[in-house]
C-alpha cells in the first residue's frame, strides 16, 4: 500500500528519474576539461588556466563571452536530444513500453548535461565529487532540482537559486551550501519544485506517447517536440545564471610602491665666474617620471582576476 503511494508520487517520481539519469554514462561533465574545450576558441591559454583554477567570472570574463560559449553548448545537447528522441519514435506503438521510459530518461540526462555545463561557465562549483561514485549528494541533487525548476519556469525556483548563489559569493566559497539545500531555507522550495517537475514530467510523457504511437512519422514528431522544449528550456537556465550574482566579473586592484629614484644635482655656475677663460660646466640631472618622488606609492589598476 505504501508503496504504491510513495510510486505516485510527484516528488518521488522526479527524485527517482533524476538519480536514475545522473547514473547513466557520459551524463557527469567534468567542469576542468569542459571548461577548457568550451573556452578554447574564445580565450587565452592564461585566462582558461585562471578560469579552471578559480573561475570564469574572476578570470574576468565577459557574460557576452561567457553566452556564446553557452550557445554552443545549447545547440550540441539540443540537437543531440532532439537527434535521440526522434530515433526513439522510429518503431512506433509496439515498442512504446520501451521507447517511452528511454527516451524520458535521456531526456533528463541531457537536461543535466546543460545545467552543469551552464552551471560551470557561469562561476558554480564542481556539482558532482568523484568520491561519490553513482550516488548523488543531497546538496547536488537540491542544487540541480532547483536548475530544472528555472528550465520549467518556475519563479520559486528562480529566487532559490538567487538566494543560493549569494550565499556562496558572499563567503566566498567553492563548494554548494549543503546545510541550505538540505535543510535550510530553501530546502522547503526544493521539495516544492520536485514536486511540480514530477507532475510536469508525467504530462511531457503523456504526449511523447502519442507522438511516438505512429511509426516513422512519431519520430518526426518526437524529434521535434522534445526540440521545441529543450532548447527554450536551457535557454531560460542560461539567462536566469548570467545575471546571478556568481557570473559577475570580478577586478583586482593592486598597489605597487613607486621606487624611489635620488639624483645629484649639480647647480650652473654662475655666468663669468671660471678664471680660465673657458666656458663653466655642469653635470645636468637625468630626468624622473613625475609620478615618482619620495614617499609616495602609486596605485595602478590591475588585471581583472
Amino acid at each position: 500500500m505504501n508503496q504504491g503511494k510513495v510510486s505516485e508520487n510527484p516528488e518521488s517520481r522526479f527524485s527517482a528519474v533524476m538519480v536514475g539519469a545522473a547514473r547513466l554514462p557520459g551524463v557527469r561533465i567534468h567542469r576542468e576539461a569542459y571548461l577548457r574545450k568550451a573556452l578554447a576558441r574564445y580565450c587565452s591559454e592564461d585566462e582558461i588556466r585562471r578560469a579552471v583554477e578559480e573561475t570564469p567570472a574572476a578570470a574576468g570574463l565577459t557574460t557576452e563571452l561567457l553566452g556564446r560559449a553557452a550557445d554552443d553548448s545549447i545547440r550540441y545537447e539540443t540537437a543531440k536530444v532532439s537527434a535521440l528522441s526522434a530515433a526513439a519514435g522510429v518503431p512506433g506503438f509496439l515498442a512504446l513500453p520501451a521507447t517511452v521510459p528511454a527516451d524520458t530518461a535521456q531526456y533528463f540526462a541531457h537536461m543535466l548535461r546543460i545545467a552543469q555545463k551552464l552551471a560551470y561557465l557561469y562561476s558554480w562549483p564542481d556539482l558532482f565529487s568523484e568520491d561519490d561514485g553513482d550516488d548523488v549528494d543531497d546538496a547536488t541533487m537540491g542544487v540541480l532540482t532547483l536548475f530544472f525548476g528555472v528550465m520549467f519556469g518556475t519563479q520559486s525556483a528562480n529566487a532559490a537559486v538567487g538566494k543560493v548563489a549569494g550565499m556562496m559569493a558572499e563567503q566566498v566559497a567553492k563548494k554548494l551550501p549543503q546545510k541550505a539545500l538540505t535543510q535550510g531555507v530553501v530546502y522547503p522550495v526544493v521539495k516544492k519544485v520536485a514536486a511540480y517537475i514530477g507532475v510536469q514530467m508525467t504530462k511531457q510523457t503523456f504526449a511523447k506517447s502519442v507522438s511516438k504511437a505512429i511509426p516513422v512519422v512519431g519520430a518526426a514528431v518526437s524529434g521535434t517536440l522534445t526540440f521545441a522544449t529543450y532548447r527554450p528550456m536551457a535557454k531560460r537556465l542560461k539567462k536566469h545564471l548570467s545575471e546571478s550574482v556568481l557570473a559577475q566579473s570580478t577586478h583586482r586592484v593592486v598597489v605597487v610602491e613607486a621606487e624611489e629614484v635620488r639624483e645629484t644635482f649639480v647647480p650652473k655656475p654662475a655666468e663669468g665666474s671660471a678664471t680660465d677663460g673657458t666656458a663653466a660646466t655642469a653635470e645636468r640631472p637625468r630626468s624622473s617620471s613625475p609620478r615618482t618622488t619620495s614617499g609616495e606609492e602609486e596605485t595602478a589598476q590591475g588585471l581583472p582576476s
